[in-house]
């Protein structure tokens, strides 16, 4: 009897330990999803919310508007800079077409052509001698281009049929369709006239395809000493073409000018501040080093994110044997960092372009322009972020990124009969309206009568040479108002409408919409309240507990 009443008394007590174990269990269970509870719900805490939260101080917010305000200073500086060099290259373009293209005039450049022999040859005659009187003739400092003592030539090459005879009395041609090249250089600084040279180079009208004349002028631009800025040395690479491709009895003249930017070899500049450049120099690597840092900043809360992912990820499939939906996990990566982020590497990449421009290693200014611009572009679209934590603009953000998904594919399925519409246009309307002449300029036209724009001059333009395509083409510009305008826009609208509705209503009724958000709506503790300061340390302190006691349960097992 005594053994038996032993024996009792020993199951009830491990019963006991056993409850109490489990109990003790569950509480931990209990307090590690209330410590996972409120670290998630302080990782999606707004800057203010987190320093009342645990007094932290939003470091990462002053970064950001040090860098927006700076950035934009950079941004202002290089746009300004940049506006010199394209006022430059413009001035000099001008200033070739009214040197060597006889009787130009402002504007004119797509209307100039020649439609007689004798105008050819006289055209050519006049640009020989303008380029041979330069020194005489321009009042910028132009001067021709040269290879160590000789100077580079002026080239004539004409481009024709290998051979042919056409006769359209007869409605007979032969032509063999390989082109061949015949050019002439003429030397700047030989003094013989247009006439001694022109004799020796025929034009072979009826086989002649273009004719161009090519040469090489150097200039400084000088206007940039005045903003304490380097003179840059241009090298302006002129071509001027007598096109005859289309044959037609009209032979269009047109001046192209490819700038080639390089370091002057040898300068000299007296008062300018010098300590400009270097303040300017200073100031684009402080750029780059808070840059750096908010990118370190961001890509460590993005890595924050997806840990705090991973736990999340790990209690919900343990709690109910299913994954995490893919809208919940990504609320834990922002893609504001991601911005940031993208920002910060396209600026970094863009000052340092700049350096290289500033200390003439390289003279890229449409790569650097390219990479400053998306970098300042990202950065003041990232400031709506931080609008969004006012109730009032945040349902704004909500909606655009709610209704995100549903434009894209709508935009999908409007392109695909916008589309139709531009191939139709273009093959029909192509010869009887200059606005449909290419499939990029029927798009431009298009999109412009989407918006309401240039619709009469659209309709009045098209020539009435054919009836049949003068009913198409009403029939055409009609339809396609009517179906964009009235409907698809008017759907656009719906959408985004939509969606506004859907997310007020919900913001109203406050009621969890996911998992993740019942999940985070049990904890009612607020950022003030103090317990996310011991939140801090308890969470650290149980794990430490918990990993303590596996092990020592583990060492246990195996003795």
């Amino acid at each position: 009897m005594q053994e038996s009443s032993d024996l009792n008394g020993v199951h009830e007590t491990d019963s006991h330990l056993a409850l109490a174990n489990q109990r003790h269990q569950s509480m931990e269970e209990l307090d590690n999803v209330e410590c996972l509870r409120r670290k998630t719900k302080y990782y999606f805490m707004n800057p203010c919310e987190k320093y009342h939260a645990r007094g932290r101080k939003p470091w990462k917010l002053i970064l950001q508007l040090i860098k927006i305000a700076i950035i934009t200073i950079q941004l202002v500086s290089f746009g300004l800079s940049n506006q010199m060099v394209v006022t430059f290259k413009e001035e000099n373009l001008m200033t070739f077409q009214h040197l060597f293209l006889k009787d130009f005039v402002d504007r004119g450049i797509d209307t100039y052509a020649v439609y007689r022999q004798a105008d050819v040859y006289d055209h050519i005659h006049y640009i020989i001698e303008q380029y041979g009187r330069l020194h005489n003739t321009t009042v910028g400092n132009h001067e021709y281009e040269k290879n160590g003592s000789v100077y580079t030539p002026l080239s004539i090459c004409q481009e024709f049929y290998r051979n042919g005879t056409i006769y359209p009395g007869k409605d007979t041609f032969e032509i063999d369709a390989h082109v061949e090249t015949d050019c002439i250089d003429i030397d700047p600084m030989n003094q013989s006239s247009s006439q001694d040279v022109l004799p020796h180079f025929e034009l072979h009208f009826k086989r002649m395809l273009s004719v161009k004349i090519t040469f090489v002028l150097k200039a400084i631009n000088l206007q940039t000493v005045r903003h304490r800025e380097l003179p840059d040395c241009y090298d302006f690479n002129v071509i001027i073409t007598f096109n005859n491709q289309v044959h037609s009895g009209r032979i269009k003249v047109d001046l192209e000018n490819d700038v080639e930017i390089n370091e002057c070899r040898d300068w000299k500049v007296t008062g300018a501040a010098a300590k400009s450049i270097y303040l300017t120099l200073l100031f684009d690597c402080l750029i780059i080093i808070t840059c750096m840092t908010s990118c370190a900043l961001c890509m460590r809360s993005v890595f924050n994110g997806i840990q705090l992912q991973l736990e999340y990820t790990h209690y919900y499939r343990k709690l109910s044997g299913k994954d995490v939906p893919w809208s919940d996990r990504l609320e834990f990566i922002n893609g504001w960092y991601i911005l940031i982020i993208a920002s910060d590497l396209l600026t970094i990449t863009g000052s340092i372009l700049k350096i290289d421009i500033q200390t003439k290693v390289l003279t890229s200014y449409d790569i650097c322009s390219i990479f400053l611009g998306l970098g300042t572009m990202f950065v003041w679209i990232g400031v709506i972020r931080y609008m969004g934590y006012f109730r009032k603009y945040n349902i704004l953000i909500l909606t655009l990124r709610a209704a995100f998904p549903n434009v894209i594919r709508f935009i999908c399925c409007a392109g695909i009969i916008y589309l139709s519409y531009c191939l139709c246009g273009w093959i029909v309307l192509g010869p009887y309206h200059e606005k449909f002449r290419t499939l990029n300029t029927v798009s431009e036209c298009l999109f412009s009568l989407i918006n309401g724009d240039d619709m009469f001059p659209t309709f009045k333009n098209m020539k009435q040479k054919s009836n049949l395509i003068w009913i198409f083409s009403r029939v055409y510009l009609y339809t396609f108002v009517s179906l964009f305008i009235y409907m698809i826009l008017s759907l656009f609208i719906t959408i985004i409408t939509d969606t506004y509705d859907t997310i007020k209503q919900q913001q109203q009724s406050g009621i969890p919409t996911s998992e993740l958000h019942r999940f985070l709506s049990e904890c009612k503790d607020l950022p003030n309240s103090g317990v996310y300061r011991l939140d801090k340390n308890s969470c650290f302190l149980h794990s430490c507990i918990n990993k303590c006691r596996d092990h020592h349960e583990r060492l246990t097992s195996e003795a």
